[in-house]
């Protein structure tokens, strides 16, 4: 199933993202790792890395166009409304477009938005994050909205949003595996930090009501994080 005439569906799961382009085009090139050197799946398998390259180009292209993020995506979702709901709830929930206070530290503050389907649900989050004088980056309030047909617990699946965007924030900020005569650094949580309390944002999640077939929600919250 997941090498059909030698694809590797999980390299371009999602890499063509949710979007009404006019011209598409998605290639894959295999890259073996290293002999001896095994891969595993991750929380979200190939959509994590797809909606990374997919989003941030998006974002780059509405920087070309001159174009807010959401009103650019907004553009390109007219054919596709369950995912156009879901970015416009995400952005109305964070005050998209309004001025954000100073840290106190005086670090500036800015939000950025992102938006992927996988594994039939649909989510946008919106975070607000800092840089401070040292370059370190903070989350402060991440906003989350999914739209995974009907909710039969909706609890879950807001601590599946939740947990999705503390892991996935934890690899961005202080994830990374390192190597040493051919073995990992990294035993365990002491070493591979996740973020601590005091280091997690405020999380917001939001769940569009909706009748249709239910989808999943173990995965999908970490694509946009």
């Amino acid at each position: 199933e997941y090498f059909q005439n030698d694809l590797d569906f999980d390299a371009v799961d999602g890499a063509a993202g949710p979007y009404d382009f006019a011209n598409l085009l998605v290639d894959w090139v295999r890259a073996d790792p290293p002999a001896g050197l095994t891969t595993g799946w991750w929380r979200g398998v190939g959509v994590t890395h797809n909606a990374f390259v997919v989003e941030g180009f998006v974002d780059e292209l509405a920087a070309a166009a001159g174009k807010d993020p959401v009103d650019y995506r907004r553009g390109l979702l007219g054919q596709a409304p369950r995912a156009k709901a879901v970015l416009d709830l995400a952005a109305g929930k964070a005050g998209w477009g309004q001025p954000l206070p100073p840290g106190p530290d005086g670090s500036k503050r800015a939000r950025g938005i992102a938006l992927h389907e996988s594994f039939g649900a649909t989510v946008a989050q919106v975070a607000e994050v800092s840089v401070g004088a040292q370059g370190e980056i903070r989350a402060h309030r991440v906003v989350c909205a999914i739209d995974c047909g009907l909710a039969v617990n909706p609890d879950g699946v807001a601590q599946q949003m939740e947990s999705a965007i503390v892991f996935g924030l934890s690899a961005a900020l202080a994830g990374g595996v390192t190597f040493d005569k051919g073995q990992v650094a990294q035993s365990n949580f002491h070493d591979q930090a996740p973020l601590r309390l005091n280091e997690s944002p405020a999380i917001e999640v939001h769940i569009v009501p909706s009748a249709e077939h239910p989808g999943g929600v173990g995965e999908p919250g970490l694509p946009p994080i």
